[in-house]
């Protein structure tokens, strides 16, 4: 059995102290209507030095540097550094970011060859329950592989950063371990956009559209890779029809593995005619003028796309183009103008009810793609794969997360399902056509 030892633990501070004025740095309204506790992320670097008899030394060198550019990115980053006081602020207190080290008792293609999705949880330096309140806003722990192969995990509250944002702070703090001379520098403009007051009454309405994700059941996660030529089919399957003309390949799949999960759904359970597909929305391109990709913050919104009888994969895919259509420039100028929170209210009440109904599968995606995660190069290379984590366990939550592949034509979905449900999706044919199941992170282009 594969082990992984911590064999030590520090906290990183930012090489410059934090001025007095931006010691409170305050939540914007999105923010504070985030559920999860952080943003899980794992990138896996092969030992590329070639220098079997100094494996030792190439780590430690490689830590050092982890170490050091870490701290000079914290500096421009300083609520990183912080410690999260609740759902209003961040205390920028320099306490630092949390580093641990580990060591797992394995090769790195040992454990690329059949990844354990749930061990990936291992590598993570804080468990996916844990609350991040009173905790350190970024917490990251660098595994270290019998071959001098890296596991890199990062956890950053969600209370501060969305999956945009986290690309943005990675790219800033490998292309510091780069010495790269142009240093990437974070806008926090969530707060100026989407200003929060002390009553947090946007927070109930918020709990109950997360809530309808949440029901009774065990649930396992499974991992399915559509490459490129797949995706072209998805594409041709909905353009051949006149329904949705160059479906985005995100549009594509997800609205492929809602069709095929609500199959899942009714072989388990009988007949459902209502189902839900909500996805996460990156604000940052549809507002009027568009952010910068350096914006940090929560910047995203919620659409959904509703299923009230038997549709065709085509509809499916309208469906899903309409529902994030309705999140345009014009959506975002009324949720950042003085009908904002009744705006949001609105929205998230409407998907919380609809979920909520016990006839109603609803199932959430978010979509990591264009994120550039593959990109990160703290000068060893680009990650060999970069990876979400396997859940399991006795709440039932239908839950997609979509990411790039390495050649990044393709889509890696990670999807946690009723284990039930899953079994029956493991062996769906229409499915299995189209997309790998779990197959070797090698192995894939």
């Amino acid at each position: 059995m594969t082990r992984v030892e911590i064999i030590s633990k520090q906290n990183i501070k930012p090489s410059s102290p934090t001025p007095q004025h931006l010691k409170i740095f305050k939540l914007s309204l999105l923010d504070q209507l985030i559920p999860a506790p952080f943003v899980p992320m794992v990138m896996f670097y092969p030992n590329n030095y070639g220098v079997i008899d100094n494996k030792h030394h190439d780590v430690q060198e490689r830590l050092v540097l982890l170490k050091q550019s870490l701290s000079h990115t914290l500096t421009r980053f300083y609520p990183l550094a912080g410690i999260v006081k609740n759902d209003l602020w961040i205390d920028c207190n320099d306490q630092g970011a949390y580093f641990a080290v580990a060591k797992v008792s394995c090769d790195l293609n040992q454990f690329l060859d059949d990844p354990n999705l749930l061990l990936i949880n291992k590598f993570l330096p804080l468990s996916f329950t844990e609350q991040s309140s009173g905790g350190q806003v970024t917490n990251i722990q660098v595994n270290t592989f019998e071959c001098g192969g890296m596991a890199i995990a990062v956890c950053i509250s969600h209370k501060i950063l969305d999956g945009a944002a986290l690309s943005t702070f990675l790219t800033a703090w490998s292309g510091t371990a780069r010495g790269l001379e142009k240093a990437v520098c974070p806008d926090f403009v969530a707060s100026l956009l989407f200003p929060a007051d002390d009553q947090l009454w946007l927070k109930d309405a918020s709990m109950v559209m997360w809530g309808s994700l949440f029901k009774k059941g065990k649930c396992t996660t499974r991992r399915f890779v559509f490459d490129g030529s797949a995706i072209a089919t998805l594409k041709k399957m909905t353009t051949d029809k006149n329904v949705v003309q160059n479906p985005t390949r995100v549009e594509a799949v997800s609205a492929f593995i809602w069709k095929c999960a609500m199959v899942a759904s009714e072989k388990k359970g009988g007949a459902k005619n209502l189902s839900l597909l909500t996805h996460v929305v990156n604000l940052r391109r549809r507002m009027k003028p568009a952010l910068s990709k350096e914006s940090i913050g929560n910047l995203i919104w919620i659409a959904s796309a509703k299923c009230y009888d038997k549709l065709g994969y085509g509809d499916l895919v309208e469906q899903v183009r309409n529902g994030i259509s309705e999140i345009n420039g014009e959506y975002v100028k009324q949720m950042m103008g003085d009908p904002g929170a009744a705006v949001m209210s609105k929205s998230m009440k409407e998907i919380g009810d609809f979920g909520s109904k016990e006839e109603v599968d609803h199932y959430a995606c978010t979509s990591w793609c264009n994120f550039d995660f593959y990109e990160v190069d703290f000068g060893w290379g680009r990650p060999v794969w970069v990876s979400n984590v396997g859940l399991e366990g006795e709440v039932l939550m239908n839950f997609i997360v979509l990411m790039d592949t390495k050649c990044g034509g393709g889509i890696e979905a990670w999807l946690t399902l009723d284990e039930q449900e899953m079994d029956i999706l493991e062996h769906d044919h229409h499915l299995l056509a189209l997309a790998s199941l779990d197959p070797s992170p090698l192995q894939i282009c």
